[in-house]
Order: structure tokens, then sequence, then C-alpha cells
């Protein structure tokens, strides 16, 4: 596959359709699977490593998946691609950056379903869908992982379930994270509450690229931690509860904003696109925090002209990886800071003439 080919798309977590995309930015759920009869990967020789691609690989171009899925070999991938793929959300950072020997991916055109060999576990199958589909991904996944487990014999135990490298993942293996884009309750000084409420019901909230990545442009994957003794279902459930609460917390947070502060709104969203418009020199940090407060202002109704699918488009193609292959260059710190900026700008302004 050239990856290249990938760049004039959204994948499936950005396209801005499905339900409650005004905060709700993507839906994940992950299994953790591993091999019977191999050890787990951080106790797995490379040779070890190489048997379990090679099965998984044979497994996936064997099953009946549809839409078919593509292998790469992450090994054999530059750093630069690795990194596109990290930003696309189809490789964690661990799978791209810290583990050693063979190790790979496959996935979809349309990005929605990518299955991970030989990170933490032996595969970690994910399927991801716009805005808040919980039930819709389950039913995904369900078939996915389905259609490999004919053809893989899984660790399983007929007590705990799916045994996984790490313990917090033993019975379903199950991990359902929903990223929420939450600016009204940072603004209002609620967030912290709400986060501490969700650590006493053993939900973690994490940075946009997952465990151990900070929150950046307002956005948070929240997700459940524990999978043993609890059912898919039962996890579904509760995970779906708690963001609905969050989802009416931060609309009530948006209507307060209105309410009381709506020009200091107006103006804020308005010095974004005056800054992401003119700047020279931008970080990827600034560009977050900006298309937060441009997002936020188109769901609140002060842009008319803008789709959140533009704002989407913007976010992934302002991502280093993304602007070095848009620009056909290596670049470094500085040198991403000007191409960000100038690609913000050319952006901005062909959206104002047309």
């Amino acid at each position: 596959m050239d990856l290249d080919s990938l760049l004039p798309n959204l994948g499936e977590w950005l396209r801005g359709t499905g339900p409650d995309v005004d905060v709700v930015v993507s839906t994940r759920i992950r299994l953790a699977r591993n091999l019977a009869d191999v050890p787990f990967t951080t106790r797995a020789s490379d040779a070890q490593k190489g048997e379990i691609e090679a099965r998984v690989r044979e497994a996936v171009g064997k099953s009946a998946l549809e839409p078919r899925l593509d292998y790469l070999s992450v090994a054999e991938l530059s750093p630069l691609d690795r990194l596109f793929l990290v930003e696309r959300q189809l490789i964690s950072r661990e799978l791209a950056s810290t583990l050693d020997g063979p190790r790979g991916v496959a996935f979809d055109t349309n990005e929605s379903v990518s299955v991970m060999v030989n990170e933490e576990d032996h595969l970690r199958i994910q399927v991801m869908r716009s805005g808040l589909a919980l039930d819709d991904a389950w039913d995904r996944i369900d078939k996915v992982d389905d259609a490999l487990e004919a053809r893989l014999s899984y660790a399983f135990h007929d007590q705990f379930g799916y045994l996984t490298a790490c313990p917090t993942n033993v019975g379903t293996g199950l991990r359902a994270s929903v990223m929420l884009h939450l600016p009204a309750l940072g603004i209002t000084k609620q967030i912290e509450k709400v986060f501490k409420a969700l650590q006493k019901i053993n939900l973690v909230v994490r940075g946009l690229y997952g465990e151990g990545s900070r929150a950046s442009g307002d956005l948070y994957q929240i997700s459940n931690q524990v999978t043993l003794g609890k059912s898919e279902p039962r996890l579904l459930t509760e995970i779906k509860e708690v963001i609905g609460m969050i989802l009416q917390y931060e609309r009530q947070a948006r209507q307060v904003l209105l309410k009381e502060r709506r020009q200091a709104e107006q103006d804020r969203v308005a010095r974004a696109i005056g800054t992401l418009g003119s700047a020279t020199m931008i970080t990827s940090e600034e560009t977050m925090e900006l298309l937060s407060s441009v997002r936020l202002g188109i769901h609140l109704n002060l842009l008319d002209d803008l789709p959140h699918t533009t704002v989407n488009r913007l976010f992934i193609q302002s991502q280093a990886a993304h602007l070095q292959k848009l620009t056909g260059q290596q670049l470094d710190g500085e040198e991403r800071n000007a191409a960000r900026a100038r690609y913000l700008r050319n952006c901005l302004r062909d959206l104002g003439g047309k």
C-alpha cells in the first residue's frame, strides 16, 4: 500500500458523521488477543514474533473480511511513515517507536478497522467510528474477531476469559474509548470535577493518542480500565451511561457561555481564525488550541461558513508527519512550524475565496 494515497482522505475517526458529533469526535473499541501456544510479546524471541506475524498475516489474508484489510510490516517502514500511521490512529506510539522485532498492522481503506500485530499483545484489534457509536463499533469488531478466531487459536481460560499481557485486560480484553471535545467544561472550570468523578468509577481519561499522552485541543479519551468479571454488554452500557452524562454537562456549559459571555466567545473564535489565517510560524500545540476554539464556535453557531469537517482536515494535516508528506520534505521543528503556518494560511484563504 502507498501510504501517500491516504493523504487526501479523512480517516473514519475524523469524518464528522454519526450521532452527537458536536461533542463526540469518535468511538473506538479495541480487543486484546494472544495466540495460545506462543509466549506473550514481551517474552517472545524475534523468531517467535516472526511466527506470530506470519500466522496473523495469513489469517487476515484468508479471512472473508469486507472490506479487505491490507497488511504492512511496521518494522520495515520509515520513522516518518510510522508517525504518519500514529497520527491517523491506525497504530499506537508503542508499536511505532518503542518495540523491536517483527511487527505490523492490517487496515482497510476506510481506516475503520485495524489489527496491530506484536504490540503489547499478539493482536490488538481496533474498530473506529465517527461520533458516538458504541453499539455499531461492537457489532463490527465482534465480526472481525470471529473471522480471525476461526483461523487462529486464542489464549483463553474457562474461568478468567481471554488471557492478556496486562492483567487489567484479562477477561473480555475489551477497551471501549470515546473521544470527546470538551472546551466549555474547561472554560467554565468544571473539567477537573468531571475527571475526579470518572476515576471513582474506574474510568480513565487520556489524551489524543491514548496512554501516556496529554490532552491537547480540549480532546479527551474516556475509557474503561478493567475488563475482568464484566461482560461486553455490561461494559458498553456502563460507559454509554457515563458518556451521556458528560454530553449533558458539556452542552449545559456551552449554553452558559452563550447566555453569559456570547460576545467574549465570538471574540475568542474570531481571534483564533485570525491567528490561524495570518501566523507565519505556529506550533502543533497552538494549532490544536486554536482549532478547538473554532470547532466550538461552529457548534455554537458563531460561524456560518466553515464546516466542522474542515477543522478536522486542518487538524490532521497540520500534524508533523502529514506536513512532511504534503511538502515532500523532511522538516525540523522550526521548519515544520513555518510549513504549518503556511498550510493553514493557504487553506483558510482558499475557503475565504469560495
